[in-house]
């Protein structure tokens, strides 16, 4: 069972939610991050190092503190206002004419440490210790975590009925073309009873944000050790998530592209992945993996389909049967001895909401030599490999649309208590 609570959410108000509200901090880099900014934007908070000429370190004290800084200012000015009562808040994105319904809450961080809140993914320790230094020196999860839930049909019909019955408090679409909507529950008999809904799910799901989520339950257990009179329901226990049902998130495909064939011609490689792979000459046009178990290689210039051979990949054991796990094992291990996808240079990951067409300019650019196109992992499957206990490799899963930043922030510092 998991623990949730409402919040005073901190947020902009409504003139400004579309210029305050930004990408999050992993997916662009500090470069980007300072072309993008404008003046109220979150980018200042979360990536604070583009107020520096030049950028500076990102992990250094000055960023950190500007950090600080810069959450207080936007507080000061009223870009960021803090509401009077604890509500949830339902955060709905559309892309592509396909529209997802989130709840904005507050998690307790022992569920994740008890494993009632489910990961599929390794953090990084460089990456964890970033997170959490932002947490404990904000008392606040700027950025929210995005999680899942088994679908459950009365929040269903209470998202319904809010939507419904309410305009949206925002209403915008990001430069993206990506839609975000946002409504405050305010009627505490609803905000009682989706808390009590959550009290009877056995599990949630880290869909994307595993490194604020360690994070953010490591700051709890810090504060935790610190409160000789600790009781478990205090402010620092709970963090920030949108947390949507199951059935409607769709995982895009998360790709690979590789420097070099390991000393081998394009003929060569192309034999060696006859043994283990039926392989198809597609031609120059764009070939897309239609199912699971087929792949989609870009080499010299032609698409070629591999769909692999039985007793390549395992059905009935959650790891084995990942595309992912096919091709690291079967082709970027065995035949291009790239060993560990974590710290090799020689391989690099593209998100698929970038196309197949970045996957096709990368090789021929020189600089790849081959692209790998995979078949999208199924919410199921990451279910399945949450619940066992297992991990799967890395960068297999890609969310989208991202949750925007800013939307709704949450504060344990005592003065928002």
């Amino acid at each position: 069972m998991v623990r949730i609570k409402p919040f005073r959410g901190i947020r902009p108000p409504k003139e400004h939610a579309s210029e305050v509200a930004s990408r999050p901090y992993d997916v662009l880099n500090s470069a980007e991050a300072q072309a993008e900014a404008t003046e109220r934007s979150l980018l200042h908070i979360i990536k604070p190092e583009i107020d520096f000429s030049p950028i500076a370190d990102e992990h250094s004290q000055e960023v950190y503190d500007r950090a600080v800084e810069n959450f207080r200012r936007w507080r000061r000015e009223g870009w960021l206002q803090q509401d009077p009562e604890e509500y949830y808040y339902i955060y709905a994105q559309t892309m592509e004419g396909r529209t997802q319904y989130g709840l904005a809450m507050c998690c307790h961080f022992e569920d994740y440490l008890s494993g009632a809140i489910k990961k599929h993914e390794l953090t990084r320790p460089d990456k964890e210790e970033d997170r959490m230094i932002h947490v404990r020196n904000q008392q606040a999860n700027i950025e929210p975590v995005f999680f899942a839930y088994p679908d459950n049909a009365e929040i269903d019909r209470i998202v319904a009925d809010t939507v419904a019955a309410n305009a949206p408090d925002y209403d915008f679409t990001a430069a993206d073309g990506f839609g975000h909507k946002l409504w405050v529950i305010r009627d505490r008999k609803t905000n009682d009873r989706i808390t009590e809904i959550f009290a009877g799910i056995p599990a949630l799901y880290v869909a994307d944000g595993h490194h604020r989520t360690a994070a953010a339950a490591r700051v709890g257990a810090e504060c935790k050790a610190k409160n000789p009179a600790h009781t478990g329901e205090e402010e620092y226990c709970y963090f920030l998530a949108v947390t949507f049902p199951a059935g409607q998130l769709r995982i895009i495909d998360y790709n690979r592209v590789v420097k070099d064939l390991n000393g081998l011609t394009p003929e060569q490689l192309l034999e060696k992945l006859s043994v283990d792979f039926v392989v198809e000459d597609k031609g120059a046009e764009e070939y897309r993996p239609v199912a699971l178990h087929n792949f989609a290689m870009y080499l010299d210039g032609r698409w070629y389909s591999l769909t692999a051979r039985p007793g390549t990949y395992d059905d009935n054991d959650p790891i084995g049967v990942l595309d992912v796990t096919v091709l690291s094992n079967r082709v970027l291990d065995a035949i291009l001895d790239i060993k560990d996808l974590r710290t090799s240079k020689r391989i690099d990951f593209v998100g698929g909401i970038r196309g197949l067409g970045e996957l096709k300019r990368r090789v021929d650019s020189g600089e790849m030599q081959v692209a790998f196109a995979l078949y999208p992992v199924s919410m199921q499957q990451l279910i399945d490999i949450a619940d066992t206990g297992n991990i799967m490799p890395p960068k297999t899963t890609w969310f989208e649309p991202k949750l925007r930043s800013g939307v709704v922030i949450h504060s344990f510092g005592a003065e928002d208590r």
